[in-house]
C-alpha cells in the first residue's frame, strides 16, 4: 500500500505550492490514474513515490514505511519506472536493458535469462528474435513493451508510469493499453499511472484521481467519477459526454439479449464495451448487433435501444 499523508512540495521561486497538503491512500494491486490540467502536479505526485523528488512536508509511506528512512537507491530498485520515451541504453541489447536491475542486484546468469525470456513472452516479443537486437531497431511500440518488461525485471511490487503511451501513435496506443491491463491483471502489481487522457485513465484505471493546482479534487472509481463529479471543474474536466463514457465501462455482455431469430450480418464481442459497440451501430445506421463468442457461435443480440438503456 502507498500513502501520502499530507504532502506538500514547494519550488523555490515557484510561488504556489506544487503539490498542496495531498492526503491520497493506494491499495496494494490497485492501479491509480493521476490526471489533471498541465501544472496541477500529478507528476510531481508520482516522482515524490520513488524519492525522486521529496517533499517539503508530509510524509509518503510504502507498506507503512516512511520511505524518507529508506535508502533512494535501494527503494527505486525496488519499484518499477517506466516513462514516455522509454529511456532504454542505446548501446545495450534489448536483453541487457531488460537486465539492468537484476544485475544490480546480483542475480546470477541463469537466473536473470529465464526471467528475461519469461518477460519479453509475457509483453509479447519473442526472445529468439529480440534479445540481441538494439533498441533503434525496434519500433516505437516495441520500445515501449522493452521499457515495460526493463520495469517489471525484478518482480516490484509497485509500477510507475509516467505518460507511458503518450509518444505512440494512437492506433498502436489503443492496442498497447489493452494488452498492458490485460498483463497488469496477471502480475498484480500496484500501479500509478501519470496520463493527461481521460479515456487512457477511464480504461486503464481502477480508480482515478483528479488533481488542479497541486490539490486532490476528487478520487473515486472511474464509474463514480462520471456518475457523480465532486464540483463543477470535475465536471467540466469531464466534458460534455461524460455519459457517453460511461458506455465504455460496461461490457456488452452486460446488456445483450438472447439471439434473434435471424442473423444481423454484423456482430461485436461479448467482451466488448457498449461504447465501441455503438459506434458500430452508429456508424452503419443498425438496429443492433449479433453478439458472438470467439469460435464464432452467436450467443446474443444487442440491440440500440440496449444500449442506450444502459446508458440513462
Amino acid at each position: 500500500m502507498i500513502r501520502l499523508d499530507h504532502v506538500t512540495k514547494t519550488y523555490e521561486g515557484g510561488g504556489r505550492h506544487a503539490v498542496d497538503t495531498l492526503d491520497l491512500e493506494i491499495e496494494a494491486g490497485t492501479t491509480v490514474a493521476l490526471i489533471g490540467p498541465s501544472g496541477c502536479g500529478k507528476t510531481t505526485t508520482m516522482r515524490m513515490i520513488n524519492r525522486l523528488e521529496t517533499p517539503t512536508s508530509g510524509r509518503v509511506l510504502v507498506n507503512g514505511r516512511d520511505i524518507a528512512r529508506t535508502d533512494p537507491k535501494e527503494l527505486r530498485r525496488s519499484i518499477g519506472y517506466v516513462i514516455q520515451q522509454v529511456g532504454l541504453f542505446p548501446h545495450m541489447t534489448i536483453a541487457r536493458n531488460i537486465a539492468t536491475v537484476p544485475r544490480l542486484l546480483g542475480w546470477d546468469r541463469p537466473k536473470t535469462d529465464r526471467r528475461i525470456d519469461e518477460l519479453l513472452d509475457l509483453v509479447g516479443l519473442d526472445p529468439a528474435i529480440m534479445r540481441s537486437r538494439l533498441p533503434h531497431e525496434l519500433s516505437g511500440g516495441q520500445r515501449q513493451r522493452v521499457g515495460f518488461a526493463r520495469a517489471l525485471a525484478a518482480d516490484p511490487a509497485i509500477m510507475l508510469m509516467d505518460e507511458p503511451f503518450g509518444a505512440i501513435d494512437p492506433i498502436t496506443r489503443v492496442r498497447l493499453q489493452d494488452e498492458f491491463r490485460q498483463i497488469l491483471r496477471k502480475v498484480s502489481k500496484t500501479v500509478v499511472i501519470v496520463t493527461h487522457d481521460l479515456d487512457e485513465a477511464i480504461k486503464m484505471g481502477d480508480r482515478i484521481a483528479i488533481m488542479r493546482d497541486g490539490r486532490l479534487l476528487q478520487y473515486d472509481t472511474p464509474a463514480a467519477i462520471l456518475a457523480r463529479p465532486a464540483d463543477d471543474f470535475v465536471e467540466s474536466f469531464l466534458g460534455p459526454d461524460r455519459a457517453i463514457k460511461r458506455l465504455s465501462l460496461i461490457e456488452v455482455a452486460g446488456a445483450m439479449a438472447p439471439p434473434a431469430a435471424q442473423e444481423s450480418g454484423n456482430s461485436v464481442a461479448p467482451t466488448a464495451s457498449l461504447h465501441y459497440a455503438l459506434a458500430l451501430i452508429l456508424a452503419s445506421d443498425l438496429p443492433g448487433l449479433d453478439v458472438k463468442a470467439a469460435d464464432g457461435s452467436r450467443i446474443g443480440y444487442l440491440s440500440r435501444d440496449a444500449v442506450l438503456s444502459a446508458h440513462r
